[in-house]
């Protein structure tokens, strides 16, 4: 349906130009150095070849993401049978690339048994070396329990190691060296799962470390450790070097009513569904700040036939269950009025009928300000391909992690108490020629 006519078309992400400063990008920091700049993680899609618009390894080179990146996160691996094995072995090993879309600049030959998405990142290590990659082991969380327990545990992780790490991908391909560890994307252990949890990780750390010392070790979390009954946080920790908090679908399409899809403070003060208690709990359970990566949605949602109350937030509507990329959200935002919310810096856009939830460069530069705030280990995104063509967010969050907004801003939120009534303080985007 066509959206309402509205008298001033107001422009969100001109105003972000406006309201963030400018920046001279450089190359990412080498995390070996002694500067201790927070680490930015990025998910690659492997689905992302089959995209309408392809998402090629080259495009972090010609947009310069992989410059800024420190480490990506390939997702994914795959988990079942009690092993671990390619999830997807055309994309990662068989997909040929032309001169034009490679990041070499040279075509795949058809007498070439390792091409894909491996042979790309291959090259992309050489271009970048300061770049780490890890493979996201993803799978169904029954998979993983059985896995996990005792009589398979060693099996499996010594399968997992075999193939991502010595790279033995298939017969005739060995590969060491392209991945340089793993993130764990166990979602989610039950609790009589929570102590095979504790020993999985700490059987792969034990075989990793036998491969080569340095390697990598990450696990994703839900946005609350409470939700892990019974894992005990304190004694991962120190197994890990990254706990990556899934900080994202605070709100989202399995409810009618719209809200936001990641706030980093609430504006309901009896509402502790935020990335900034997410944070303090896992402190709580014993993860240093210096391991957590706080995550940053490159995506949205988006709720129908939305009543105009409050300009639609926080009202009752029909959810829409697909997500969308920002780079589409982006695309859709000029036929929309758009708002912030003070306190957490949220967007939302609406047209009197539908709603959007998502990030834009003010919300991003505002998180990645607030992870560096709290020295947290970094941020990580998912994921790369919701980006804009320039990659706009990721430059944000870069630039933000180094040189974040200044504490103040934070102090004067985290003490200033939001309205009684749980209704925001927002505002009303305005374009720049108003301005």
């Amino acid at each position: 349906m066509k959206s309402m006519a509205i008298s001033t078309r107001f422009q969100l992400f001109f105003v972000a130009a406006i309201l963030l400063p400018c920046f001279t990008p450089c190359c990412a920091q080498n995390p070996d150095s002694q500067t201790p700049f927070p680490l930015l993680v990025g998910y690659f899609p492997q689905w992302g070849l089959h995209l309408a618009q392809p998402f090629y390894v080259k495009v972090l080179v010609t947009n310069k993401s992989a410059e800024w990146l420190d480490q990506i996160n390939y997702a994914q691996g795959s988990v079942r049978n009690g092993r671990c094995s390619l999830a997807d072995p055309d994309a990662d090993l068989s997909a040929r690339f032309t001169r034009r879309n490679s990041v070499n600049g040279q075509a795949d030959g058809s007498r070439s048994s390792f091409r894909g998405y491996f042979h790309q990142l291959e090259e992309l290590k050489r271009r970048y070396p300061h770049l780490k990659v890890l493979i996201s082991l993803e799978g169904d969380a029954r998979d993983f329990a059985q896995d996990a327990q005792a009589g398979n545990r060693s099996a499996f992780v010594a399968s997992c190691v075999d193939t991502f790490l010595r790279g033995h991908f298939a017969p005739g391909i060995n590969k060491p060296g392209i991945f340089d560890g793993f993130d764990i994307d166990w979602e989610s252990p039950k609790e009589e799962d929570a102590a095979n949890f504790r020993a999985l990780i700490e059987e792969f750390r034990s075989q990793m470390n036998a491969v080569r010392p340095g390697l990598r070790l990450a696990i994703a979390v839900d946005e609350s450790p409470q939700t892990l009954s019974g894992t005990d946080f304190a004694a991962i920790a120190p197994l890990v070097d990254q706990v990556g908090i899934m900080s994202y679908d605070y709100a989202g399409p399995w409810s009618p009513t719209t809200g936001f899809l990641a706030p980093l403070f609430s504006a309901d003060p009896q509402d502790s569904h935020n990335i900034e208690q997410s944070i303090a709990n896992y402190e709580a359970a014993g993860v240093p700040a210096g391991k957590l990566l706080m995550g940053l949605p490159f995506y949205g949602y988006s709720w129908t036939d939305v009543k105009i109350i409050n300009d639609g937030l926080f009202q009752i509507g029909h959810a829409v269950k697909e997500d969308r990329a920002y780079n589409q959200i982006r695309s859709v935002a000029p036929s929309f009025s758009a708002y912030r919310e003070e306190r957490s810096q949220e967007p939302w856009l609406f047209d009197g009928r539908t709603f959007w939830t998502y990030e834009d460069p003010v919300s991003i530069r505002f998180k990645a300000s607030y992870a560096a705030y709290q020295h947290l280990g970094g941020a990580m995104i998912w994921e790369l391909s919701g980006d804009t063509a320039d990659a706009e967010l990721l430059r944000i969050a870069y630039n933000s992690l180094r040189d974040p907004l200044e504490e103040k801003v934070f102090k004067e939120r985290t003490r200033k108490r939001p309205l009684s009534s749980g209704v925001p303080t927002a505002r009303k985007e305005s374009s720049p020629a108003s301005r």
